[in-house]
């Protein structure tokens, strides 16, 4: 597989990913993830190792509402020379629905996933989430 045909594996995998989290479920991301998967996100006060440890994550502050719409922006997906890895970056917005059915935005995410692949599958070795906007990070910052 070439470059090209690597990143649209890649990106194929992390929309049906996707798909299933914004229905509720969040077992597409465990599934995809190795056994000796690292994890960061904005609710983790230290490096998530295993599988899991974010499994068990996941069930603490990920449950509930589902996202009604997300967009993703920016894909880009670098492979490495051998072909057997490969980092894929974006943007994430996610939209929850309104107690008046109005969709409400949630703070727009950055996803780094470094995509490792190994006997011919490609799984996920890390994953780092953070806000592109932290809440209130904004207005405290100074030059």
């Amino acid at each position: 597989m070439g470059p090209d045909e690597i990143a649209k594996t890649i990106l194929e995998i992390e929309n049906a990913i996707n798909a299933r989290w914004n229905n509720g479920d969040c077992t597409g991301f465990l599934e995809a993830y190795r056994e000796d998967v690292t994890y960061f996100d904005p609710l983790t006060d230290r490096c998530l190792i295993g599988r899991q440890a974010v499994k068990e994550h996941f069930d603490k502050y990920f449950t509930g509402a589902p996202v009604v719409r997300s967009d993703q922006f920016d894909p880009k997906v670098v492979v490495n020379d051998a072909g057997d890895m490969a980092i894929l970056t974006y943007n994430l917005e996610n939209f929850l629905a309104g107690k008046d059915g109005s969709l409400q935005p949630i703070p727009l995410w950055n996803c780094t996933q470094v995509y490792r692949l190994a006997d011919g599958k490609w799984t996920i070795a890390h994953n780092h989430w953070s806000f592109a906007r932290p809440p209130g990070a904004v207005g405290n910052a100074s030059a």
